[in-house]
Formats: structure tokens, C-alpha cells, sequence
């Protein structure tokens, strides 16, 4: 049957587990959602809107079918009724179904269904190597922007960081468009969004003509 959570679409916002994300509150629906929220188990389904469909945001627009639970940690409500809220990242899920709207709900509600990420003992081995790769990976990107915050960047520096945590949180930080950010949140594993975040930034470092790498071109 799978468990009831609120929506909130959002067309540039993809939250990841374990990863923190403020947000301001303003439309009429999203007040009450947050009210309802606050008054209960402060939980808000975040789901992207895919681009081609932006446009329809003050409808129900069509949204990803994985989003992320978030639980709302900070609360400020306005005079005027608009809240700045703090939603921490708790797990991903995959809509079953959306739910009627019923009573004076404003708000879309599904039902959904929880997804593990998965990370396995045996893949260590391969998420300390993709690991070291990624963070080289944003150091050279880095450098053409920030020559001395590159150089922060070191293996060491995040020496105390959970692998999930660190590909969370720079899928959330770095300059991705909505659906690459939606890509990695879809993956089904911690090796898997490593994987995928490695092959984005290859791709973005390629792009922008760094000496020697592959496909290199220079900026258009």
C-alpha cells in the first residue's frame, strides 16, 4: 500500500538524502502544507518538475517519479503567513500513486514507497577509487574558476565524510541542471551515483577544453 507524504514540485530543486536545503514558503498550498506538516511528523516529499513542463507550475505539473522525503529541521513563519523553512534530506522514494485531493487540502499527497540506497561492503574497494576520481574531477573544474579554493580540495580534507554524504552533497552544490541532478538522485546505489556524478563531470571538464582531456573543445 505504501505510506501518504505531501508533494512539493519545484522546478529547480532536487533534494538528496542526507543533505540540507532552505526554502522559502510563499504560495497560499504550500502554507498549508507546511502548517499540516509542522502540526504533524514535519515530512515534505520533494519531487522535481521535469523542464519541458515549467511552465505549468501554478497547476499540477508532471513530476519525476522519484523525489526525496525531507524533514522540516528549522521553521520561520513570516507576519504575512510565508515560512523560511530548513528540510533535511531523509530518504528517497518512488510515487505508487497520487491521492484525490479531499476536504480544503490545497496540496497534492501520494502514495509512495521507500528506496534504499544501497552500498555493500564489497564495493568499497571501487567507492574509495570513484571517490579520489570525483574529488580531481572538481578540483580541475575548480581551478578555472578559483585557483586557491581548488587547491582546498584534497582528499583529506573530507577524510571524515560518509561516502553518502559527499556524492550527496556535491550532486546537490555542484552547477548541474535539473535533470542531471534528478539523474543521481535515481541511481539506485551509493557506487552507482559516483559513477554517474564521474562520468557528469568528465563530460563538463571535456567541454570546457581542458589540455588533454578527450573531445576537448574550446568554450562557445
Amino acid at each position: 500500500m505504501g505510506e501518504e507524504i505531501a508533494l512539493f514540485p519545484l522546478a529547480s530543486v532536487v533534494l538528496f538524502p542526507r543533505v540540507r536545503t532552505p526554502l522559502h514558503i510563499f504560495e497560499p498550498r504550500y502554507r498549508q502544507m507546511t502548517e499540516h506538516a509542522l502540526a504533524g511528523e514535519r515530512s515534505i516529499g520533494m519531487v522535481a518538475v521535469p523542464p519541458e513542463h515549467a511552465g505549468a507550475m501554478a497547476g499540477d505539473p508532471p513530476v519525476y517519479p522519484i523525489g526525496c522525503a525531507g524533514v522540516i529541521s528549522q521553521a520561520q513563519r513570516l507576519e504575512d503567513g510565508r515560512f523560511h523553512i530548513m528540510l533535511d534530506g531523509a530518504f528517497r522514494f518512488r510515487i505508487l500513486e497520487e491521492e484525490p485531493r479531499s476536504g480544503d487540502r490545497l496540496y497534492r499527497v501520494a502514495r509512495i514507497e521507500r528506496l534504499p540506497d544501497a552500498y555493500d561492503a564489497s564495493d568499497r574497494p571501487r567507492v574509495e577509487a570513484l571517490r579520489g576520481r570525483v574529488l580531481a574531477l572538481v578540483r580541475s573544474l575548480l581551478e578555472l574558476a578559483d585557483r586557491e579554493r581548488a587547491r582546498e580540495i584534497t582528499p583529506e580534507v573530507f577524510a571524515g565524510m560518509e561516502d553518502e554524504v559527499l556524492v550527496n552533497t556535491l550532486a546537490n552544490a555542484l552547477a548541474l541542471g535539473t535533470p542531471e541532478k534528478q539523474g543521481l538522485l535515481e541511481m539506485p546505489s551509493v557506487p552507482a551515483r559516483y559513477e554517474r556524478l564521474e562520468g557528469l563531470l568528465a563530460f563538463r571538464r571535456a567541454e570546457l577544453g581542458f589540455p588533454g582531456a578527450r573531445g576537448s573543445r574550446r568554450p562557445h
